[in-house]
């Protein structure tokens, strides 16, 4: 039987939860499971947290969770999870491999969120196999790892394979084998305990802006920052948004100052000097592809445009943060 089959057997689940992991994607791997137990009466899943070594690990807000065993007292069940953040490189080395190796030779399935997803494709357990990984990682993702295909989707199962790329999308993920598994209107009553919605699918792109209620008050709006996510490298003109909204530059001025409070030129600039700010930290790129990533053919206009957003150059901003 595999792991998103009608059954009424429960499921027991591992989640490894790396230092420097976002508590929201913790919480959103474990909290629907718990409230399926609470809806169905009855323990439908069990759960272990597991850490590298055993003791509690400190999350990005500086919760630490408790941890019930290490990484190498993991013996095997359903569905063994990776739950990483941020440095997931510092936290990884070769005998984290092998362990996670011999992981997925002891249960039936595995899973990773966020940058789990990165540590599964170290391990080489992801080959030949679809996966995604948190938006802000996916191109880099990509070019290191050029046997996954790699996926933009919100959360992407291939088989026994399961990755999400953040905390939302974690949770809908959950909710889709509650759903698989035991029925929709389980599923439903665990998304109404929370008061959620549940409207995106697993297909749904991941995009850098979440737009939130604006989507349905000016699709205009939200179209056009779609486009600017979509031509970051390659920036588009005011004019050629317009035209492709089939709207006046005036009009797309308006509605921008309207809804986001700002130009649509500089609300543009602002998301690609935000971008630039993550690759500037969470990677090493060199800053002239860093520059050219966000639009930028001169490094000299890439580092004064980001010395005016931060007050630093972008060498600077990488040396002390």
């Amino acid at each position: 039987m595999t792991l998103l089959q009608p059954t009424d057997r429960g499921l027991s689940v591992t989640f490894l939860v790396l230092p420097d992991s976002s508590l929201m994607s913790v919480a959103s791997a474990l909290d629907p499971l718990r409230a399926a137990n609470r809806m169905a009466k009855r323990d439908l899943f069990s759960w272990q947290l597991a850490s590298l070594d055993g003791r509690p690990v400190r999350t990005t807000c500086g919760v630490e969770i408790p941890a019930g065993l290490a990484l190498a007292q993991a013996r095997g069940g359903d569905l063994f999870v990776v739950v990483g953040g941020f440095n997931q490189d510092r936290h990884i080395d070769r005998r984290v491999i092998a362990e996670l190796r011999r992981c997925a030779r002891c249960y039936g399935a595995l899973g990773g969120v966020e940058t789990g997803s990165w540590v599964l494709a170290r391990a080489g357990l992801l080959d030949d196999r679809a996966a995604t990984t948190h938006w802000e990682e996916l191109e880099d993702f990509q070019a290191r790892f050029p046997f996954v295909e790699v996926k933009p989707d919100r959360f992407v199962v291939d088989g026994d394979i399961l990755t999400a790329g953040g905390a939302s999308p974690t949770f809908d993920l959950m909710l889709h084998i509650i759903r698989a598994r035991y029925g929709y209107p389980l599923a439903l009553e665990v998304a109404s305990v929370f008061i959620y919605e549940g409207t995106k699918t697993a297909a749904d792109a991941q995009h850098l802006v979440s737009l939130g209620r604006l989507s349905g008050d000016e699709p205009r709006v939200a179209e056009a920052v779609r486009l600017m996510e979509n031509h970051l490298d390659e920036p588009l003109t005011v004019a050629a948004i317009a035209d492709r909204l089939s709207i006046s530059v005036r009009m797309l001025d308006y509605l921008f100052q309207r809804g986001l409070g700002s130009s649509p030129g500089r609300f543009y600039l602002r998301l690609r000097l935000q971008t630039a700010r993550r690759l500037v930290l969470d990677t090493r790129l060199p800053m002239q592809e860093v520059a050219l990533r966000v639009g930028f053919g001169s490094l000299s206009a890439f580092s004064r445009r980001f010395k005016e957003r931060f007050s630093v150059s972008p060498s600077r901003y990488r040396k002390t943060q």
